[in-house]
């Protein structure tokens, strides 16, 4: 097929406004840590950048859209060795490039790596202050392989859970536009999971463990909002009026988010809070994503504003049932991954009940997040209970209390005076 040199120059753009988004979240959540450990956040960030940047261009791409393993409809991951180091014909022919619907391949390649990258950094802020830098390094990589990866070819790859795939009624099939499943509901599961295995923070609970830095936590929300156009309007695959509805979406959704967690906050605790702002943002971030080019403007105010309803009713349960999602990983990205998934059901333009369509939309999208689930929830289980039993996650007690930037990375965030194992930090 022709080359179309302005839907690969978006696409490009589209790539790079995602890869921005991992040091936008670096900022988020650095900002949300207290100041001992903000170095060792957004280490955790560039770190995921580092390995799945890596293993994407090796096995990554070959495993999301190479040919399934196992029967057509019904495969969970490709063929690793397909198109291993991009190689195999499917990505550069012998003029340099392979054009599919008018973009290089080898351009999607870029693009779809940055969406790998920014799921398992997602996953870092639920284990904040307290593992082992090599153990994340090593999570990633087998974490991006035996559950990013397989997602994506599930969803987006003509997969299990893809609208090739057994989950398809009539005209209903699995919608996915952005991320929801692959994602969202993948990384908030595996947050769950891995705080759960890792245990809680010295002080949870007791101590006050406050955000050291909300300027910080607000300049990366505004980056990551400026990085999901490339997320969602880029999974358009095309400059025009599909890109454009996305990006309306997604700008709508997560404005009207803002209010729903400004709102809520005000009403139970009485403040509304910069943060609450900050966080409202990734919350109608996160659930327009899988809605993004299926609903209308005013179909995405709905679901912006139930997501910052219920995320910030979701990030004070940890207390209550008692597991440490330190930076609300769980709160977010899990429960508006849920909802907007789910809200399909109802807001898809085509095929929603509220739109005139049957049950059957609201029943596909309820499986494929429930399937989502199992899957993510099963895969990290054993992925963090083989390196707690082998390498282990947790670093010790006292350099958790003076600090794992000092402690693991040998330098910290801001001028500091050291006496004895305590580490004080002293600001301007």
């Amino acid at each position: 097929m022709e080359l179309d040199t302005g839907v690969t120059a978006w696409m490009l753009t589209a790539a790079s406004l995602v890869l921005l988004m991992t040091p936008g979240l670096a900022l988020f959540y650095g900002g949300m840590v207290r100041g001992k450990s903000v170095l060792n956040m957004m280490m955790m960030s560039f770190g995921a950048m580092a390995v799945v940047g890596v293993i994407y261009v090796l096995w990554g791409w070959s495993m999301s859209y190479g040919t399934g393993v196992g029967a057509e409809g019904y495969s969970l991951f490709g063929n690793p060795f397909e198109q291993f180091g991009l190689g195999g014909g499917a990505v550069l022919d012998d003029a340099g490039e392979w054009v599919v619907d008018g973009i290089p391949t080898i351009v999607d390649v870029g693009f779809q790596a940055t969406f790998a990258i920014i799921t398992v950094a997602l996953i870092s802020g639920a284990i904040a202050d307290r593992v082992k830098f090599g153990t994340w390094m090593v999570f990633a990589g087998v974490w991006a392989t035996l559950s990013y990866f397989p997602m994506a070819h599930m969803v987006w790859g003509g997969g299990l859970l893809s609208d090739a795939g057994p989950f398809v009624f009539g005209d209903a099939a699995p919608i996915d536009f952005a991320g929801g499943t692959v994602v969202h509901i993948n990384a908030g599961v595996a947050a769950l999971v891995l705080a759960l295995i890792v245990g809680k923070r010295k002080g949870f609970g007791t101590d006050a463990m406050r955000p050291h830095n909300l300027p910080l936590v607000m300049l990366g929300a505004a980056l990551l909002w400026f990085g999901w156009f490339g997320f969602n309007a880029g999974s358009a695959y095309g400059a025009d009026g599909a890109a454009g509805l996305a990006w309306v979406n997604t700008t709508t959704a997560t404005a009207a988010a803002i209010l729903g967690w400004l709102i809520t906050e005000k009403l139970r605790d009485g403040s509304a809070t910069s943060l609450g702002a900050a966080s409202g943002v990734v919350a109608g971030l996160v659930a327009i994503t899988p809605a993004a080019g299926d609903v209308s403007p005013v179909g995405a105010i709905a679901i912006g504003v139930v997501a910052g309803a219920l995320s910030a009713v979701a990030v004070g349960l940890k207390f209550k049932l008692g597991f440490d999602d330190s930076l609300d990983v769980v709160g977010i990205h899990l429960v508006a991954g849920l909802w907007g998934t789910v809200s399909l059901g109802f807001l898809a333009t085509e095929t929603g009940l509220l739109y005139g369509g049957g049950i059957e939309q609201l029943g596909v999208q309820v499986v494929i997040a429930l399937v989502a689930v199992v899957f993510a929830g099963v895969v990290t289980l054993v992925v963090g209970l083989a390196l707690k039993a082998t390498m282990g996650w947790r670093i010790s007690e006292e350099e958790e209390v003076s600090g794992i930037d000092l402690a693991v990375h040998s330098e910290t965030a801001y001028e500091t005076i050291q006496q004895g194992s305590v580490i004080k930090e002293v600001r301007a």
